[in-house]
C-alpha cells in the first residue's frame, strides 16, 4: 500500500469522532453526515483548526446544510445535459467526464453535494466506457475534463487507462483534469503520477485552493513536483462567506499561488445548491472584491471572475451579467 492510499484509509469519516475533536453538536453532525457524507484526511486534520476557522467552514459538518433553503439541487441542469451517465455535455467543443464519485475529503458547498461520496452513486467502469464511446462518436468535442469526484482517487493504472483510451480519439486535442487532492491529499501526488499525467500531453491540471491556509508546506511540493514535470496548473477557486470573502486573503492566496507556478484561473461565484445557502456572497460583494484586486495587485494574480448561469446555460463573466442576486 502506498503512503497516499494508506493516509486515504486513516481519513477520518465518523461524525461522532469528529464532533468531539471539534466541539459540534453530535447529533447535529450525525445528521448531516446522513444525507451529507463528511471526509477528513490526516492532512487536513492537521490544519483545521476549528469549526469557524476557513478550512473549518469548507469542510467540518453545519446544521444548516440541512435547511430548507429552496434551492435545487442540481442548479446547473447537469442531470439533464448528460447523454450518458458520466458524461455532462453543456458546452458545443468540451465534455466533463465525470470518472468517480468519491473524493479525500467532502467540501460542504459542492456543486455535486447531492452525488458525489452518496450511497448508492458509484461510477461503474462500464460507464466510464460508454462515456469515453460518446466522446469519440462526436467529432465536435476537442476537449474533455476528467472530473467526479476525484479523479486522482483512483490508482495509476486506471487512471492511465483512461486517459491512454482518451488520447487515442483524433479530435481530442486537450485533455484536464480536475483534483482537489494538491490541497487535501498531497501526498497522491507521487513521481509515478507525475510521470503518468506528463505522458499524456497536452493536458492541464485544475486544482483547487480556496485559502491561503492551504498553501501548506505539502500542498507547495506537490506542485512543484507536476510544474517540473511540464505539467501546466490553473486553479479554481469558490468565493464562499465566511472564508475568503475579502480582498485580502484572496490577493494572498492569489499571489501565493502564483509563487508556486499555480495560474489563478477562475473565481467561481458560488453556486445556488441546495444546503449551501450559508456560503452565499452577493455579486454585488464579489465585483467590489474584484476591484479591489485590480487596484491591489499584480494583473498576474487576477483570475476571471465567473458565475455558473442556472439552467446549463454555462459560465458568464460576472460583469456582463445584469441581474444582480444574493
Amino acid at each position: 500500500m502506498t503512503v497516499w492510499e494508506e493516509e486515504l484509509r486513516q481519513c477520518c469519516t465518523d461524525p461522532a469522532q469528529i464532533a468531539r475533536r471539534f466541539g459540534l453538536d453530535p447529533a447535529s453532525a450525525g445528521a448531516v453526515a446522513e444525507r451529507y457524507p463528511v471526509r477528513l484526511t490526516p492532512h487536513l486534520l492537521g490544519l483545521i483548526e476549528g469549526p469557524d476557522d476557513p478550512l473549518g467552514r469548507q469542510f467540518l459538518p453545519h446544521p444548516a446544510e440541512l435547511d430548507e433553503d429552496r434551492l435545487p439541487e442540481d442548479p446547473l441542469a447537469e442531470e439533464t445535459l448528460s447523454p450518458t451517465p458520466a458524461i455532462v455535455h453543456r458546452y458545443r467543443d468540451r465534455v466533463l467526464l465525470l470518472a468517480a464519485n468519491t473524493c479525500a475529503a467532502y467540501c460542504r458547498f459542492c456543486t455535486r453535494k447531492r452525488r458525489v461520496g452518496c450511497r448508492g452513486r458509484s461510477v461503474a467502469f462500464g460507464e466510464i466506457l460508454a462515456a469515453i464511446e460518446y466522446v469519440a462518436a462526436n467529432p465536435e468535442i476537442r476537449e474533455v475534463i476528467v472530473s467526479g469526484g476525484d479523479p486522482l482517487l483512483m490508482a495509476d493504472g486506471m487512471l492511465g487507462e483512461i486517459l491512454g483510451r482518451l488520447r487515442k480519439i483524433p479530435h481530442i486535442g486537450l485533455l484536464r483534469v480536475a483534483t482537489r487532492t494538491p490541497a487535501v491529499l498531497p501526498a497522491r501526488i507521487t513521481a509515478s503520477l507525475a510521470e503518468l499525467l506528463r505522458r499524456f500531453a497536452p493536458l492541464f491540471l485544475t486544482t483547487h485552493f480556496n485559502h491561503p491556509r492551504e498553501l501548506s508546506a505539502e500542498a507547495a511540493e506537490a506542485c512543484a513536483r507536476l510544474v517540473d514535470a511540464g505539467i501546466p496548473l490553473a486553479n479554481q477557486t469558490v468565493l464562499l462567506r465566511g472564508v475568503n470573502d475579502d480582498a485580502g486573503t484572496l490577493a494572498d492566496l492569489f499571489q501565493g499561488l502564483l509563487l508556486l507556478r499555480v495560474r489563478p484561473y477562475y473565481l467561481h461565484h458560488p453556486d445556488p445548491v441546495h444546503g449551501t445557502a450559508h456560503f452565499a456572497v452577493p455579486l454585488t460583494r464579489g465585483r467590489d472584491i474584484m476591484q479591489e484586486l485590480w487596484r491591489g495587485t499584480s494583473g498576474l494574480a487576477i483570475p476571471h471572475y465567473v458565475v455558473d448561469t442556472p439552467g446549463g446555460k454555462g459560465k458568464v463573466p460576472v460583469h456582463l451579467v445584469d441581474t444582480v442576486d444574493k
